[in-house]
């Protein structure tokens, strides 16, 4: 198989929108009448975001590698090159037993009160509740509330383009698909969200359900760290995006290395009606394959909070559910538990002397 690189299917994506219609699609964002005194000045501006489009300029600003890459001299872009180099930092830091522990808290609900609902989500409040533990615990606490992707100018979580699917080796750890100037695809999270995770020996998601499923926040950035399980730290070897080159690296034997193995994990999973066991279980499958480890049976919890009672008074609700609160900060001394075990050996000397006989 690795002599015979499978043919590269294309046919799918369109040709690229016409003047006319970038044009529209760019002055949507100068739609407000204020902005009207400047038109001569957006019209310029316009000219040259169509050019870079045009043109594709991906990244304005890009370095040569250097040493340490398959092809040093390849131009990588700078703003990657910054991210992999915090990554690279957080990981000795997290390995170096002398640091402080560290536990990332993920409110996944995509409402707060500083937008259209007007409320803050109950997730923030469980949220709220766990961290009390991990200060008693003497850990530090960092808290990615997802929430602000619906509430912040301009902060985004851009979804996944699937590269893994072209061949494990084209998906870059951290990803390189973002940003791209050129489709204006900026200010994207990721990066930030990257070093969070990395820094992390423990993690916990607290989450609603919608719909059966994980709120649509919390499921970009799942799709995005696809990247830190089998993701390829080197996008030299691939010259940036060579879907070939991709392929014949994989078919010769790719390790898919699990570049977040190792950290405790545990989940806080609510609902109203129905979902929570299902939303549960696919957090966990998806944690469990990136080499995440439990807490055990107390960290994975999956609790309805008023079940078929009125979304008007589910706060209320949740202050009188003292059992729910209780197991809450039950998750969080279990993943105190497991992070303290973690780094003193006790847990990783089982887990890694066996191995996946697939481990894509």
């Amino acid at each position: 198989m690795a002599n015979t690189i499978p043919k590269i299917r294309i046919g799918q994506a369109p040709d690229k929108i016409k003047r006319a219609e970038f044009s529209k699609r760019f002055k949507k964002s100068f739609l407000d009448p204020a902005f009207r005194v400047e038109d001569d000045a957006i019209d310029k501006l316009e000219d040259i975001a169509w050019h870079a489009f045009i043109d594709g300029r991906k990244a304005p600003f890009t370095e040569k590698a250097g040493k340490g890459y398959a092809n040093p001299s390849y131009q990588l872009s700078s703003e990657w090159v910054a991210t992999k180099k915090i990554l690279e930092e957080a990981q000795i830091h997290w390995k170096d037993s002398k640091t402080k522990s560290r536990v990332l808290l993920i409110c996944a609900s995509a409402r707060n009160d500083g937008t259209c609902p007007s409320e803050m989500s109950k997730s923030f409040r469980l949220m709220e509740i766990a961290k009390k533990i991990f200060h008693a615990a003497k850990f530090e606490v960092d808290v990615l509330d997802l929430s602000l992707l619906t509430s912040e100018y301009q902060l985004h979580i851009h979804p996944c383009k699937g590269c893994v699917s072209t061949a494990m080796p084209l998906c870059h750890w951290p990803c390189s698909c973002y940003p791209n100037y050129s489709l204006n695809q900026t200010n994207d999270w990721m990066a930030d969200i990257y070093h969070k995770w990395t820094a992390a020996h423990g993690v916990i998601i607290f989450s609603p359900v919608y719909w059966y499923q994980s709120p649509s926040p919390l499921k970009l950035m799942i799709d995005r760290l696809v990247c830190a399980d089998g993701g390829n730290p080197d996008p030299t070897s691939t010259l940036g995006k060579k879907p070939k080159l991709a392929k014949k690296i994989e078919l010769e034997g790719w390790d898919y290395p699990k570049h977040l193995a190792g950290r405790a994990y545990g989940l806080v999973v609510h609902g109203d009606v129905a979902g929570v066991e299902d939303s549960r279980r696919a957090l966990s499958d998806w944690l469990d394959w990136m080499g995440f480890i439990d807490a055990g049976a107390q960290s994975r919890l999956d609790r309805y909070i008023g079940y078929y009672e009125p979304y008007a008074s589910s706060h209320d609700i949740l202050d009188k559910d003292k059992m729910v609160q209780d197991e809450v900060k039950n998750v969080a001394k279990s993943v105190v538990n497991t992070v303290k075990a973690i780094r003193k050996g006790r847990v990783l000397e089982v887990l890694t002397n066996i191995k996946r006989p697939r481990p894509k």
